[in-house]
Order: C-alpha cells, then structure tokens, then sequence
C-alpha cells in the first residue's frame, strides 16, 4: 500500500516524508531511511551463507536468539563489493511483509548522522525517464550543499528475493543457528 507523500490539514499542505533519518553511505554516495525504521545499529560479525540466495543476501545473524537475514547494499544497488572495514557495520530494519514485521539486517559502509528534515529541504524524485524504475526512492533531501538520496527501506528490501526469507528460515531449522 503506498504512502501519501502530502495531505492536507486545515488548509495547510503537509509533507509526510519529513522527519528524522538516519543517515549512511555508501562508497561516495549519501543515503537517509526514516529512524522509525531502524531498530539498531551493530558492527559486523560472522554472517551464515543461505545456499541458492541471491548474491545482495549474505545470509543470515544471530542477534539475540533471532535469526535475521542480512542484505548487502552495495550489491542491491550494483556498486562493487567492497572488503569491510572498521566503520562498516549492520543496520538492523523492521519492514512490514507479507508474514508481518520483519526485522532485516542492511550492510552499510558507515553510518554518518540523524537528521531531522522539514518538508522544504526535501525534492520530489526527479523523472529519470523509462527505464529507470525508482519506487523505492522517497526524495532527495538537500543539506549543507550536499544531496542524500531518501530511501523507502520497505520498497528496497520487498523484492522477491527476500519475500521467501521468513519461510526458508522457519524450514531449515535457522532458529538453533
């Protein structure tokens, strides 16, 4: 179900992606997800492989005694691997699926900053003509001469690769990882 991006209130226009967002980035490129989202932040540690996943799905943590699935992306957006480093760490998202909430691990190459955003520093996603599908952008947010690109995480992380996940972890007997 989409998210109306305005609505109005008392003849005033009020724009729904304003807020706080934790800020990342990935190689030079800036990214935001909306804080209400994110659940934790970790560093990272081992990851067990899921044979026959796609290459962005790096397998699966233990956090806690929940086992979550962890998605690289770098790899969902096509950027180059990159070997981790001391700032790399794992941002643990709650999106709502198909089985319900989901919590879901996303590989990020620093956190930087939270932000809070007001409707007047955030641009609508700009036409990038056919062939460019981006449901899955919010906007882009300008701050201090610098663009961060508006991530919609449940639209990043609701494609078909991570749809079965729920399952294939249930099935396998992941909880005793």
């Amino acid at each position: 179900m989409a998210t109306a991006l305005y609505e109005r209130q008392e003849n005033v226009v009020v724009d729904n992606r304003a807020g706080k967002y934790l800020t990342f980035c990935l190689g030079k490129e800036e990214f935001a997800v909306r804080v209400l989202h994110v659940r934790e932040i970790i560093g990272i540690q081992d990851i067990t492989t899921v044979p026959q996943t796609p290459a962005c799905i790096k397998g699966v943590i233990n956090l806690r005694g929940k086992v979550i699935p962890v998605v690289d992306l770098r790899l969902k957006f096509g950027m180059p691997e990159q070997a981790h480093t001391e700032r790399t760490c794992i941002i643990v998202i709650q999106v709502e699926g198909a089985a319900g909430a989901m919590n879901t691990g996303i590989i990020v190459d620093e956190v930087s900053e939270v932000l809070n955003l007001s409707g007047s520093e955030i641009e609508p996603t700009p036409d990038f003509g056919d062939g460019a599908d981006t449901p899955y952008l919010l906007g882009l947010a300008k701050v201090k001469d610098k663009v961060k690109i508006l991530l919609d995480i449940g639209q990043v992380l609701k494609d078909q690769e991570l749809s079965g996940m729920p399952a294939l972890l249930e099935g396998n007997g992941a909880s005793s990882l």
